[in-house]
């Protein structure tokens, strides 16, 4: 019941009490101790303490609810977002991390290709032989190769995570929209971000693949040059066998 109306309706009540006559049973013809004494000041006053005493109780009912409430947007607000792309994030990471450890003859490792360079793409050594040259020359190129190959392969398998990227954007994003307090909010935003991580990875990925290829095919350019110029200056050194002549490229004896 409304407080106001309640207390409105009880001050009526005493009104009306204190207005009305009251009829009287004479004095004479009833005992002392049978009178009824009825005080309507101090009734209508009961009601207002009780009008009172109610609307105090109310009160008190709204602020538990409002704690209440409280409480249960506290308890939304630290819910666990009940959704994970943690894993397949990882095994998208290891599958392109996997590839690049495949890497043909020259890894991606610093120590091992300075021992190659020195070994293969470096100066040619004048006491080479020439099938020294020539085994040197063919493991060059298949370093070439399979350097293309493997960037072949890592783009392949980016390619390949970009079906499982799509998927874990879009459960991500419908999560997201969903959530219902703020650490839910911030996780999916949180695991979104590290989505964009793994996809960066990917193209860096790419990037390291392809450069190396194009550093494999640029170092066999250069040091097939230097061979070039090393089996020349033996072609062409005293006792080698090669002398030197006119040639006759057409039929002038007619």
């Amino acid at each position: 019941m409304n407080i106001r109306l309640f207390r409105s309706r009880a001050m009526i009540l005493a009104a009306t009490m204190l207005a009305a006559p009251i009829a009287l049973t004479p004095i004479l013809a009833t005992p002392a101790h049978a009178l009824i004494v009825f005080d309507p000041s101090n009734y209508a006053q009961n009601v207002l303490t009780a009008a009172r005493s109610l609307e105090q109780i109310t009160n008190q009912i709204t602020s538990l609810q409002n704690q209440a409430q409280m409480l249960i947007n506290q308890a939304r607000n630290l819910a666990s977002l009940p959704y994970s792309a943690l894993q397949q994030l990882q095994q998208n990471v290891q599958r392109t991390q996997q590839l690049l450890s495949q890497a043909q003859n020259i890894a991606f490792n610093v120590q091992q290709i300075d021992q190659m360079f020195s070994q293969k793409y470096g100066s040619v050594s004048i006491s080479a032989t020439d099938q020294q040259l020539i085994t040197d020359a063919r493991s060059r190129w298949q370093n070439t190769v399979g350097g293309l190959q493997d960037a072949m392969r890592v783009q392949a398998g980016v390619v390949s995570n970009i079906d499982s990227n799509r998927t874990q954007m879009s459960a991500l994003v419908s999560q997201s929209q969903s959530a219902t307090g703020a650490l839910q909010a911030t996780q999916a935003g949180n695991q979104l971000l590290a989505l964009l991580a793994q996809q960066l990875a990917d193209l860096t990925a790419v990037g390291a693949a392809n450069g190396r290829a194009q550093m494999l095919t640029e170092a066999e350019r250069t040091a097939a040059a230097e061979q070039g110029r090393e089996q020349r200056r033996r072609f062409l050194a005293p006792g080698s066998g090669y002398q030197p002549g006119n040639a006759q490229m057409f039929n002038s004896g007619n």
